[in-house]
């Protein structure tokens, strides 16, 4: 026989085992009496009622063979209290009585149907010509049909959550999906009761009390917590899910009425916020991570290589939304989490760029191609007797072997700028520059730009001599007249689009690039001046 379906758990009972799948859909009394075909008829009794089997039985006392959500199905041969046996079938929590009229009984006996009547039990009267397992049948029949629709709607909540989850704010998306869904509310909390992300219709201030206590019953802060609760406050259905990665984090929901396949759906809602929130659990370890970023940023290399493990090559990305919103601290980590780290700062303001230090790539011998790159492309091959130099790569000593600088790749919803690969010496001069590299993929309407490392002719000058050359050609400029002239020279002279790298108007950046020509005395215009402001503004 199938196992009954699971209860409501209240708080205090949480349900700590959810099913594989969406449990078998109960079926309404009122479609069965729909099938003109049996000759059901109802006349005892509430007309709701919700079937979760069928059972036969003729004993005087049905009592311990019952699971409740039974139609029971009987002829009476043994019926003589129909008080007392109505009343037992009550306590065993069937659903309704099927009384089959003849050989037993010519008619339904009225004392059961006052029975039937005053203890709220759905009595139906069975024609002869109706036999006990065509009835039987009909039932498993629209069981399978629930059954199916509610996997149809599962599938296709799975699918709607998973496109949720791939969005630039797969939280929020994810949340709100959840929300539409279940026809409820659907929040983020902490362990504290905080709430993070929430979308969907907010219950009365009772029953949102009641779901920040349920929360806490299982946001793991103490051993033996259960994984998920369900209450009803008020007519309000109330569940509250784990997620995992023992940081307090729990999926609260809210809904007025609650359906079969709804818990399933929302357990797949648990294992996706589980994965996107994992790299920035709770608004503690955001706090942290963020610290962190701006301390490797910003400290002296001697406090920064104990700290990262590593002296690289580490890559700083600068990213912002291409819908122009704020990203949170959770958006912002599943972003770095799709990069390979967990060094994210996102809370540096509201209009700031996010941040992220992306370390060191996989070991050599398990680097792949870059799409349209064979192997043998994916990094420089030296002639023999040769090395081939690298200066963002720090050199290895005999016996050790190099690590591969990790290789951003543009991500849906984001626009991105990247430094070049960079010793850890040298993060915060890849900041800056990554902060350029972004201002220049959003001029240009490109999803990622990566600064390159200086190589071809310009490597071939010593660093230090480059350095004296560019701090004099460029000495009668101000630090934001070489900044409007570095991004203009980057956008090959485009005025609207070093405007909009730069956020100001056109006209300005004409007045700044004017400015600039008076003071180096030099014809902008001519391509060998640009040629030697760009070599010189690269080495600054």
């Amino acid at each position: 026989m199938d196992e009954p379906s699971m209860p409501n758990s209240s708080a205090g009972a949480p349900q700590t085992t959810p099913p594989t799948g969406p449990p078998t859909p109960p079926i309404p009394l009122a479609e069965l009496l729909a099938r003109e075909e049996l000759g059901l008829r109802r006349i005892a009794g509430p007309a709701d009622a919700d079937l979760l089997w069928v059972h036969t039985s003729e004993m005087a006392d049905p009592y311990p063979y019952l699971l409740g959500g039974e139609l029971l199905l009987s002829a009476g041969v043994l019926l003589t209290d129909p008080d007392h046996y109505v009343g037992r079938l009550v306590q065993a929590g069937a659903a309704a009585l099927g009384f089959g009229v003849r050989p037993v009984h010519e008619t339904v006996p009225a004392a059961l149907i006052e029975a039937c009547d005053r203890q709220g039990l759905p009595l139906l009267e069975v024609p002869p010509e109706t036999p006990f397992t065509t009835i039987a049948r009909a039932v498993w029949r629209l069981m399978a049909e629930a059954r199916h629709r509610e996997l149809r709607r599962v599938t296709r909540a799975q699918q709607a959550l998973a496109t949720a989850a791939a969005r630039p704010d797969p939280v929020p998306a994810v949340l709100h999906q959840l929300a539409t869904q279940l026809g409820g509310r659907a929040a983020l909390l902490t362990a504290r009761g905080q709430e993070l992300h929430a979308a969907g219709r907010r219950p009365d201030p009772e029953a949102a009390g009641a779901l920040t206590r349920l929360a806490r019953v299982v946001a793991r802060e103490r051993p033996g917590s259960p994984s998920s609760a369900t209450d009803t406050h008020g007519g309000t259905h109330l569940s509250a899910y784990a997620l995992g990665g023992g940081e307090g984090l729990v999926l609260a929901l809210a809904a007025r009425q609650r359906e079969s396949g709804d818990h399933t759906v929302a357990g797949i809602a648990v294992v996706l916020l589980s994965l996107l929130a994992a790299p920035h659990q709770g608004a503690d370890a955001a706090g942290r991570s963020a610290a962190l970023v701006r301390m490797l940023l910003g400290a002296s290399p001697a406090e920064v290589a104990p700290l990262l493990g590593s002296t690289g090559p580490w890559t700083v990305i600068h990213a912002r939304r291409t819908d122009g919103a704020p990203a949170d601290a959770l958006t912002a980590g599943a972003l770095g989490a799709s990069l390979g780290t967990a060094l994210v700062d996102a809370e540096r303001g509201a209009g700031e760029a996010v941040r992220v230090l992306l370390g060191p790539g996989p070991e050599p011998d398990r680097i792949s191609a870059r799409p349209g790159e064979t192997a043998a492309q994916a990094r420089p091959t030296a002639q023999p007797g040769e090395t081939t130099p690298d200066p963002a790569r720090p050199t290895a000593q005999p016996g050790e072997r190099t690590p591969e600088p990790a290789r951003p790749t543009p991500r849906t919803g984001w626009t991105l700028g990247a430094s070049a690969p960079t010793p850890v010496t040298a993060l915060a001069a890849a900041d800056a520059v990554a902060a350029r590299a972004l201002a220049h993929a959003r001029a240009t309407r490109a999803p990622l730009t990566v600064d390159a490392p200086t190589g071809g002719l310009a490597a071939l000058v010593p660093p230090e001599q480059a350095a004296a050359h560019a701090r004099a050609l460029l000495a009668p400029l101000t630090a934001p007249l070489a900044d409007t002239l570095r991004c203009w020279l980057s956008l090959h002279g485009s005025w609207d689009r070093t405007a909009v790298a730069l956020g100001v108007h056109r006209n300005t950046v004409r007045q700044r690039i004017g400015r600039c020509g008076e003071l180096l005395a030099m014809d902008l215009d001519d391509m060998d001046v640009r040629t030697e402001l760009w070599f010189a503004l690269r080495q600054t």
